[in-house]
């Protein structure tokens, strides 16, 4: 089946998805996203047959329970969002800010979703009290309600069933991981983000995330990690300790702009 994104968002690993397959174990358990965001890698995981099972984790609830509703009741949302999309004719911007200032008060998946459609370049944005607080394209109304239907049923296919959503502290999440199944980590970079960055709710530190990755080591639990890399000669954040025994492979070919690094547990 093929592996159709429900929302855009910025950050996705779906033009990646083919080849961080590659590096996937044979016969996986769970496929663990802790920052899973759009699930891109679990819908070409799904699409492919490259694991059993799946957890959507990601410490945005209102974005986990997206996934909830995409997975258990896709007709139901794809319905709520039409309605949106079609309520917004008469005044766009004045009706997106009603959407983002109803879902700030209340984290509706719907809403969400529709702000996804239609926020400025997919990305979402969020002010120090965790408020989404990103404006709109008002160059386009966000995807047609035909196609998210489309887009919501695909994907509901694909996991109904086998997936499981969560929005726990990625060092929580990971610790449900046995050694049958495979982890894979796709934190906010170190390039772009600091202790306090726009486009995450939460931070990761660099040395609570390697000591992360130092007790799945110790556990023998498979992990794929798509971290930092380096722009040209450029090289962005620290690089992930040698004691981790890491093998480590870059995006040259793939992407030439922005490889990250590649780092993966036998």
């Amino acid at each position: 089946m093929k592996a159709t994104q429900p929302f855009p968002y910025q950050g996705s690993k779906r033009n990646l998805a083919s080849a961080i397959l590659g590096y996937f174990p044979a016969d996986v358990g769970a496929l663990i996203e802790p920052f899973a965001g759009s699930a891109a890698i679990t819908l070409a995981a799904a699409a492919a047959n490259r694991a059993e099972r799946f957890v959507i984790n990601d410490f945005n609830k209102p974005l986990a329970e997206l996934w909830r509703c995409i997975i258990n009741s896709p007709e139901k949302l794809a319905r709520r969002y039409e309605s949106l999309w079609r309520e917004q004719h008469a005044d766009r911007r004045r009706y997106y800010d009603q959407v983002r200032e109803e879902f700030n008060c209340t984290g509706k998946p719907e809403l969400l979703l529709y702000l996804l459609a239609r926020c400025v370049k997919a990305a979402v944005r969020y002010n120090a009290n965790g408020q989404f607080n990103q404006s709109p394209d008002n160059r386009r109304l966000g995807m047609q309600p035909g196609t998210m239907r489309d887009n919501i049923l695909a994907a509901s296919a694909l996991l109904r069933g086998r997936a499981a959503c969560s929005s726990l502290d990625y060092k929580e999440v990971v610790t449900t991981a046995t050694a049958d199944d495979l982890v894979y980590l796709d934190p906010p970079y170190q390039g772009v983000c600091g202790e306090r960055d726009p486009r995450y709710l939460k931070a990761v530190l660099f040395d609570e995330f390697i000591e992360v990755l130092e007790a799945l080591n110790a556990r023998d639990i498979s992990f794929l990690v798509s971290y930092d890399g380096r722009t040209g000669l450029k090289v962005h954040g620290r690089a992930l300790p040698k004691h981790l025994s890491l093998r480590r492979w870059s995006w040259k070919q793939a992407v030439p702009r922005k490889p990250p690094c590649w780092a993966e547990m036998k």
